[in-house]
């Protein structure tokens, strides 16, 4: 009998006879399968169908985690194209990485007195990131860059829609223009330069500003396919020796835009004003170039509002104007729009400047964002970097003891010019005076430059004289009076290969870009969105170019150049490592 110490389960049989013995072994024996009955009834197909039974739920089980998973990859990846006329908006963010919104939050912040948890609209709309490896390099640049949003194709650094096989891809510009759509660039930097000649131009390397000048204007092998420019760059399309040409010909491509591909042209702000942000028609097509080379960065133009226009409203003007373009058409719209000198500024280590960029970036997401609520036909925003610039890190440690955890945005509100434009400045100043002594010349840059310009009260004579000493590095010598007293550091004036943020409206299909996704898969959910054959435009110019890729008029003999030497500048990543390693 059980006490109060017995185990639960424990036997509480008595010794047992030899018959209940038999009947207890032969019990636990069928239990576990053994028995002599089982062991001598059980037939083979009996332990077949159990084997096979056990093989299909074996298998049924991996065919249902199979399935989940593919669910889950065409959830991301594909879509059901949207039906009827749709817009497109897709804006670059040159060189913007996370670190940039972080420093430009913060500096809004402080200078509009807000509370710690108010945000840029961009951070609103957070939707996920970007890989930005070329096929070339970890660390790619804009043309690579702009080439996997356009081409949705990898390939190397300095390509202009063009594959590393040396063949161009057709862009979704070129294709929303072949199947009816309207199609626009609006940037703040020279119009050739290597993200608006990604999207309408094919040359091997992105310094062939000639060639693709004549080839955004229509001189091409699909014709013209832009209805709208916007931007810088006016000096690559006069003629050399001519007031403000830059080019290395005596072609005049706007009067070539002009006479031969019916391009109307402006070249300053008031004629721009004549359009009232798109109030009044803009006619198309329309050619505005409002610079000679970039247009300032935010932070000097707006000392200069009544010479040139600020990328929200170039983006504003080309929104109603395309709008109104395609009112009695069954297609709508494809606009690329990019803040182009966050890149600039990064380059310059100008935070300063870089904060004015991106909030002006900021705005212009936000008036594409109202468009879009208040237009009657659907659409989406898509907005993302190429690739992040500088390395910017918003902190520093500025002393060799323990580093302070801070960074001070009073710094950056007290500039009121760029180091760029500092510079530029310094080098007039000096090419007019006579007198080059060092004292006096660090008088100037001190009372005229430093003190006005970047409102540092404090500069050091060690820093007055690298300046005044060595003028030609003066636009980063002044940037970096104002990085060490902010506290904010960087690690090159290149580019940098972090992964960078994509932002969107939200839409049909725009799942497949969240997450962590390949710059290659913005480009190719942009042609998805719009439903274009981007495979057909690539068939048509690999059929019409010659062996020679002459789309252009001009510049092979640098082409021919530079493309001699790019096993070098543009071997595999890794092969340098491996050369480096020998």
């Amino acid at each position: 009998m059980a006490n109060i110490t017995t185990p639960l389960l424990a036997d509480d049989r008595r010794v047992p006879d030899e018959s209940s013995a038999r009947l207890s072994d032969s019990s636990d024996d069928a239990l576990r399968g053994q028995s002599r009955a089982t062991r001598a009834g059980r037939s083979w197909h009996a332990r077949l169908r159990e084997a096979l039974l056990f093989a299909w739920a074996l298998i049924a089980t991996a065919g249902v985690l199979i399935l989940a998973v593919w669910a889950s990859h065409q959830q991301q990846t594909s879509f059901d194209k949207p039906a009827g006329k749709r817009n497109l908006i897709f804006m670059v963010s040159d060189g913007m990485g996370p670190a940039s919104l972080s420093m430009t939050r913060s500096f809004r912040q402080y200078t509009d007195g807000l509370e710690y948890g108010d945000t840029l609209t961009l951070d609103k709309h957070f939707w996920g990131s970007s890989r930005t490896r070329s096929s070339s390099s970890l660390v790619t640049d804009s043309a690579a860059g702009a080439t996997a949003f356009s081409c949705g194709k990898k390939s190397y650094n300095g390509a202009i829609s063009m594959l590393p096989d040396s063949t161009p891809c057709g862009t979704v510009l070129e294709a929303a223009k072949k199947a009816g759509y309207k199609t626009g660039l609006v940037v703040t930097t020279d119009i050739t330069d290597a993200t608006p000649a990604c999207f309408a131009s094919h040359v091997d390397v992105r310094a062939q500003n000639d060639d693709i000048a004549v080839q955004e204007v229509g001189n091409g092998p699909l014709g013209r396919v832009v209805d709208l420019m916007f931007g810088g760059g006016r000096c690559r399309f006069l003629p050399n020796g001519t007031d403000g040409g830059c080019r290395e010909d005596n072609i005049d491509v706007v009067e070539m835009a002009k006479n031969d591909y019916g391009w109307n042209y402006i070249d300053n702000r008031a004629a721009f004003d004549e359009f009232w942000e798109g109030e009044k028609e803009v006619p198309l097509p329309m050619l505005g170039l409002f610079a000679y080379y970039d247009i300032p960065f935010e932070l000097d133009r707006q000392n200069m509002n009544d010479v040139y226009p600020s990328l929200s409203e170039m983006a504003k003007t080309a929104l109603r104007a395309l709008e109104k373009a395609t009112e009695g058409s069954e297609q709508g719209f494809f606009l690329m729009i990019e803040g182009s000198r966050i890149d600039h500024a990064g380059h310059g280590n100008d935070p300063a400047a870089q904060v004015r960029e991106v909030l002006e970036y900021d705005k212009t997401f936000k008036a594409v964002l109202d468009f879009l609520e208040e237009s009657s036909t659907p659409g989406v925003l898509v907005a993302t970097s190429d690739h992040e610039t500088g390395g910017l890190a918003v902190a520093r440690q500025v002393k060799a003891d323990y580093p302070q955890y801070l960074w001070y945005p009073a710094v950056l509100a007290n500039a009121s010019s760029s180091s760029e434009y500092l510079a530029h400045r310094l080098h007039g100043h000096i090419a007019q005076s006579s007198d080059h002594s060092i004292d006096k010349l660090k008088k100037y840059i001190n009372e005229e430059l430093v003190v006005p310009g970047l409102g540092i009260h404090d500069a050091s004579d060690e820093e007055l004289t690298n300046v005044a000493s060595n003028p030609e590095d003066a636009q980063p010598l002044f940037a970096e009076m104002i990085s060490v007293r902010a506290q904010i550091g960087w690690s090159t004036h290149g580019h940098s290969a972090v992964d960078v943020n994509i932002y969107s409206s939200g839409g049909p299909g725009s799942e497949a870009i969240r997450g962590n996704v390949e710059n290659t898969d913005v480009g190719k959910y942009l042609r998805d969105y719009l439903n274009v054959d981007v495979d057909a435009i690539t068939k048509e110019l690999n059929e019409k170019m010659d062996s020679k890729r002459q789309f252009g008029m001009v510049g092979r003999e640098m082409a021919t150049g530079v493309m001699d030497g790019r096993s070098s500048e543009f071997e595999d990543h890794w092969a340098a490592h491996r050369r480096m390693d020998a």
